[in-house]
């Protein structure tokens, strides 16, 4: 029997939770020729609702949605900054470190935040990877000691790639000229992007996507099996 689980679009999560904040901001921004700080209180509606309801109703605080809250609000604060054209520039760096920050203590909590992430690209509505994952999760399958070791390393990856984004852009925004800075910051943030995928990728989401498919797999023959004996 499928469930509503299975049917879920598996990009659900991070569009909601990521691409429509930050799709909102530029809406707003660009789109509208609304101010820096009208963007940002705008686009942190969807992330402040997501965080309420999943604690009313989840009885638990929602990973992406609350830290894309926090990135909105530091932002808030940030854009009272103003005069200095290379703290204008620095500041956008504050962003990243925030949102590395929590990427870094959702490890040592526990709790990986990027997993939110991950899990709907890994397991694609799939319910027998759906309980696979579930499986691997909880200690239950054989090789949930190494899948939980993927899963801390994917979240530390991206921790620290966007930190160290964070610390070069900091550098360059009061080392080199400002018209550079300007395209430059772009640029480094594409490479930061790219890093973590790649590495991201061969340290946690690969390995983790085998593990599933083979735990999936593993769990359909032993059904076959127990069907015919």
């Amino acid at each position: 029997m499928t469930t509503n689980t299975s049917k879920q679009n598996p990009f659900l999560p991070l569009v909601v939770d990521v691409a429509v904040p930050l799709g909102s901001y530029y809406l707003c921004k660009d789109g509208f020729g609304t101010s820096t700080f009208a963007a940002l209180a705008w686009s942190s509606a969807v992330p402040a609702l997501r965080t309420g309801w999943s604690t009313l109703k989840e009885r638990k605080t929602n990973g992406l949605a609350g830290l894309m809250l926090v990135v909105n609000v530091v932002s808030l604060l940030l854009s009272f900054v103003s005069g200095d054209p290379r703290l204008m520039l620095a500041k956008d760096s504050a962003v990243s470190s925030t949102v590395a920050i929590g990427i870094l203590v959702s490890v040592v909590l526990g709790k990986p935040m990027m997993t939110a992430g991950l899990k709907p690209f890994l397991v694609k509505g799939d319910a027998a990877k759906e309980a696979a994952w579930q499986r691997l999760a909880s200690g239950a399958a054989v090789g949930s000691a190494v899948f939980l070791r993927r899963e801390r390393a994917f979240s530390i990856v991206w921790g620290v790639v966007l930190f160290a984004e964070c610390v070069v852009r900091i550098v360059g925004a009061y080392t080199l000229p400002v018209d550079t800075m300007v395209w430059l910051g772009g640029v480094i943030l594409a490479v930061a992007v790219l890093v973590g995928i790649l590495v991201g990728g061969a340290l946690g989401a690969g390995p983790m996507e085998a593990m599933v498919r083979a735990e999936a797999a593993n769990a359909t023959v032993k059904r076959e099996v127990a069907l015919v004996s």
